[in-house]
């Protein structure tokens, strides 16, 4: 019962400091980003597969909610996919996604966000890859909506340059059968217009 009164007076706290600081909120943006991504699938939740390189590219708009929160929601093209290697050679899935990005991002220092939120995609492209000995005769056809959770993080510049990091993690199958799912690892350049 004790913990229950000291984070009650804590989130009372906190919320009256937030209030006692200075209330300007900075104006909203919008601007375009890209970038490099790592993607690869988790099978059954058994480990993921090899990953695919690829980019990201796209525009976003951030309005801000108060001095330390902002939402942005984001327009992304985005190559994903996977690669499975063997003694057979190499197979690659390549998909490529329009992505809709909707991230609540927190300031806790002016130049220093953390961010996350949920994501849907369409598939607007596949192709299948085969190297080596592998039997190319096989098609693939994977599910063309994705959905998931953003968890990311990153620096901003007073003039509107960002530096970030984000993983998708995708909850939506991939496929009819079995539970196949995106991983992607982002690396993201951003400029604000």
């Amino acid at each position: 019962m004790k913990i229950k009164y000291i984070a009650i007076a804590l989130f009372s706290g906190a919320i009256a400091t937030m209030n006692a600081q200075d209330t300007t909120v900075p104006k909203s943006n919008g601007g375009i980003k890209g970038g490099y991504n790592l993607a690869a699938v988790s099978f059954d939740g058994d480990g993921e597969t090899e990953q695919r390189h690829g980019f990201h590219i796209g525009v976003y708009g951030e309005s801000f909610i108060s001095e330390s929160f902002s939402i942005q929601p984001e327009l992304m093209y985005s190559q994903q996919g996977y690669k499975i290697t063997n003694s057979s050679g190499t197979f690659t899935q390549k998909l490529d996604y329009i992505n809709l990005p909707l991230m609540l991002k927190a300031y806790p220092s002016k130049n220093f966000f953390l961010e996350a939120g949920p994501q849907i995609g369409l598939a607007v492209s596949h192709k299948e890859e085969y190297e080596g000995l592998f039997n190319g005769s096989q098609q693939y056809d994977p599910n063309n909506f994705d959905w998931g959770i953003n968890f990311g993080g990153g620096f901003k510049t007073d003039s509107g340059i960002s530096l970030g990091v984000r993983y998708h993690l995708g909850l939506g199958d991939l496929y009819d059968e079995g539970k196949a799912q995106n991983r992607v690892l982002q690396f993201s350049l951003g400029f604000d217009l």
